[in-house]
C-alpha cells in the first residue's frame, strides 16, 4: 500500500473507531481558547484523571483570563496545590496576566502568537491552534509518539535529537488537514485509552492489520526511550513549633524546588537514615541552635515515619516533629528565630489559605 492510501486508511480506522468509543471530556469541542488553553496548561506532564477535578476548580474560580490575571500568588498556588510543577502555574499566570493586561484580553489566533506565550512549547501551541482555532497543526504528545512509533514501526528514540523533526513528520503527513482538531483529538484519545503504554488493547485494534509493532512483536518495546536521568534524594526534617491552633511557617523564597510554597522550619540532611533514626535528642538539639535558653517546649512529640515525594528529578524524603510550646511563647520564638520571614498562622489559616509542598500537605492534611 501506498503511503498516502496508508495514511488514509488510517484516517478512516480511527474516526469510525472514534465514533464507537466516544471519550466526553469538559473541554472536547469547546472552541473557546481561554479554556483550550487551561486545560492543555493544566495536562501538561498530568493524567486526565488527576488534571480534571483542577481544570473545573480554576473554571469555577476564574471564568475568564481577566478573572486569573486578578488572583494573587497565594490564591493561584492553593488553586494548584497538589497538581505539581508548579512553574506551570507560574507561567500561566503571567500569560494570563499579559493577554489581560498587553492583548486587551484578546487570546491570540495566529500559531506563531501562541507559541511565543510563556510555558507554551511546541505541543501545546498545536493543541490550543487546532482544537480552538481549527488550523492544520499536528499535535505530538507521549500518546501520540507511541502511536506512530507502534504503528509505522519507527525505532528512533522519541527522546534522541532526530525523533521530534522524524514524529513531526509524520504526525502532520497524518493529519486531517479538513478537521485537524477534531483528528488531533482522535490520536490523543485512541493512544491514551488503546494504544497504551502497557497492556494495549492490540486483538481489538482497528489498526491492527497494518501495525508493524503488533506484525513484528515489537508492542512492548516500542516506543524507545534511550535516556533516564537519575533522580537526586533530598531528606528532611521538619518541626512544626505550635501553640494551641498556631503554627510558624514561612514561604520559600529561594529558587528551589517548591519556590513560593509554604512550609514549617526545616533541615537538611544527607542520608535517609538520619530521618529513620531522629530522636528526641537531636530535636533538642535542634532547638538549642535556634531558639534562646530561657524558651522550653511543653512537650516534644516522636517524629513520624519518613514521608516521600517523587518529582521529575527528584526524590523527597521527611520526617515531621511537633514541638508544643506556652501560647505566650510563640511570638518570642518569631523574635528570635535566625531566618526571616516566619509567621504565625492558625491550623483554619493554614488548611484553606496557603499552599504547601504536597509532602507537607499529606502530613497537615492527616492531622
Amino acid at each position: 500500500m501506498k503511503t498516502n492510501d496508508l495514511f488514509q486508511w488510517t484516517r478512516t480506522q480511527l474516526i469510525d473507531w472514534a465514533v464507537r468509543h466516544p471519550r466526553p471530556l469538559p473541554w472536547k469541542g469547546i472552541r473557546k481558547p481561554y479554556q483550550v488553553w487551561l486545560s492543555e496548561i493544566i495536562l501538561q506532564q498530568t493524567r486526565v484523571e488527576q488534571g480534571l477535578p483542577y481544570y473545573e476548580r480554576f473554571l469555577q474560580a476564574c471564568p475568564t483570563t481577566e478573572d486569573l490575571a486578578r488572583l494573587s500568588e497565594n490564591e493561584l498556588f492553593k488553586l494548584w496545590e497538589g497538581l505539581g510543577y508548579y512553574s506551570r502555574a507560574r507561567n500561566m499566570h503571567a500569560t494570563a496576566r499579559f493577554i489581560a493586561h498587553e492583548l486587551q484580553g484578546i487570546f491570540p489566533s495566529q500559531y506563531a502568537d501562541i507559541r511565543a506565550l510563556k510555558g507554551v512549547g511546541d505541543y501545546t501551541a498545536a493543541a490550543i491552534a487546532s482544537f480552538a482555532f481549527d488550523l492544520p497543526h499536528a499535535v505530538l504528545d507521549g500518546n501520540v509518539y507511541r502511536v506512530l512509533s507502534r504503528f509505522m514501526g519507527v525505532t528512533t528514540p522519541i527522546d534522541a535529537s532526530s525523533a521530534k523533526r522524524e514524529y513531526s513528520t509524520l504526525a502532520e503527513s497524518l493529519l486531517d488537514e479538513e478537521h485537524p482538531g477534531a483528528w488531533n483529538q482522535i490520536m490523543m484519545d485512541f493512544g491514551a485509552t488503546w494504544c497504551t503504554p502497557r497492556n494495549p488493547k492490540c486483538a481489538d485494534c482497528p489498526l491492527r492489520e497494518k501495525c508493524v509493532a503488533l506484525s513484528t512483536g515489537q508492542v512492548e518495546s516500542l516506543p524507545v526511550k534511550s535516556k533516564k536521568m537519575a533522580k537526586k534524594e533530598r531528606f528532611f526534617v521538619y518541626f512544626i513549633l505550635k501553640s494551641g491552633e498556631s503554627r510558624i511557617i514561612r514561604q520559600r523564597t529561594a529558587k528551589d524546588i517548591w519556590q513560593g510554597l509554604w512550609e514549617f522550619p526545616s533541615l537538611e540532611t544527607d542520608r535517609i537514615s538520619a530521618l529513620q533514626n531522629w530522636d528526641e535528642k537531636q530535636t533538642q538539639q535542634w532547638l538549642k541552635t535556634w531558639l534562646p535558653s530561657d524558651i522550653k517546649p511543653v512537650h516534644i512529640s516522636p517524629a513520624t515515619a519518613p514521608l516521600q515525594q517523587t518529582l521529575t528529578h527528584r526524590i523527597v524524603s521527611a520526617v515531621f516533629c511537633e514541638i508544643t510550646f506556652e501560647s505566650q511563647d510563640l511570638n518570642h520564638i518569631l523574635m528570635h528565630l535566625p531566618e526571616n520571614g516566619f509567621v504565625a498562622m492558625t491550623s483554619q489559616q493554614i488548611q484553606s489559605g496557603i499552599a504547601f509542598p504536597k509532602l507537607i500537605q499529606q502530613f497537615v492534611s492527616g492531622k
